[in-house]
């Protein structure tokens, strides 16, 4: 079916009370992990690429593979940029066919945001793309982006709802605790603050960092209003231990498609279990 926009299935899960996963992509096998799950499932699904996977892959692969990958499913997929930093990448992804843009402006001053964010609005609104942005940082590393655990600021509530009034975004992504990468024992989210959130600001609210996040806890965030859940290290461990495996028992294997085969499968049984964490099965 033809791609979807991110507001499409953000209004769709806040009907449903559920939240839809977004699944970073690299290469054509975690693009095909996730629309294999998806389908499976019965699920809308979000591919994503951050500007690591850009620069990685090429804009013109990842569009070509993902565009191609959710024209041809039987479930809704949207196109998402995942931590775009400048209005000239947002633009750029938007020219090559993503359905939706995350501009994370979180570095600035709140004004400086709030002015970056409307100016990519003002391209994306005009030919019906979503935009999604990000107050407050969340610690850990995404690719080429750092924060310190020191750096990182929780999100305050009052400014999220001046933030949301001021630019009408899409989705907001929100830190309460979570952290980019591999976490060092178990996070602490502030759901005290996730709540007071919910109830200021009227727009879908995002959960980055997500991979590693006790289940019991990605369910009470549903439950209080995340409608969007990022997941990214959890597809690279399963990948890598998919590898590792078939290397390990077959040394002299060259086949790429015996190597890589099995390392798809292992990424695709992981979003299916992350599809039922976030209670999207068969809501497609």
């Amino acid at each position: 079916m033809p791609m979807v926009t991110l507001a499409e299935l953000m209004a769709k899960a806040e009907e449903g009370k559920y939240a839809v996963g977004a699944f970073n992509c690299n290469n054509m096998e975690i693009v095909q992990a996730i629309i294999m799950a998806a389908e499976a499932e019965k699920a809308p699904v979000i591919i994503q690429a951050s500007q690591g996977a850009i620069k990685y892959a090429g804009l013109d692969y990842i569009v070509a593979l993902a565009r191609l990958a959710g024209d041809k499913a039987s479930v809704p997929v949207a196109l998402h940029l995942d931590h775009g930093t400048s209005f000239e990448q947002c633009v750029q992804c938007i020219s090559s066919g993503f359905t939706s843009v995350m501009i994370d402006g979180s570095k600035h001053a709140l004004e400086d945001n709030i002015a970056l964010t409307n100016r990519v609005l003002s391209v994306a609104r005009a030919v019906g793309v979503s935009v999604e942005a990000e107050l407050g940082k969340i610690g850990g590393t995404e690719d080429d982006i750092h924060v310190d655990e020191k750096d990182a600021l929780f999100t305050d509530p009052e400014e999220a709802r001046y933030f949301v009034e001021k630019t009408g975004v899409d989705a907001l992504a929100v830190a309460i605790g979570t952290a980019h990468g591999q976490y060092k024992g178990r996070p602490e989210l502030d759901f005290e603050r996730l709540s007071q959130i919910e109830k200021l600001v009227d727009v879908p609210l995002v959960l980055h960092g997500s991979s590693g996040v006790p289940d019991e806890d990605i369910r009470r965030a549903i439950e209080i209003g995340v409608r969007k859940v990022n997941i990214d290290t959890n597809l690279r461990e399963a990948f890598t231990e998919g590898v590792r495996d078939v290397i390990n028992a077959k040394p002299n294997e060259i086949d790429p498609r015996k190597i890589l085969g099995p390392a798809k499968e292992r990424m695709s049984e992981v979003i299916r279990e992350k599809i039922r964490l976030f209670g999207s099965s068969n809501q497609a």
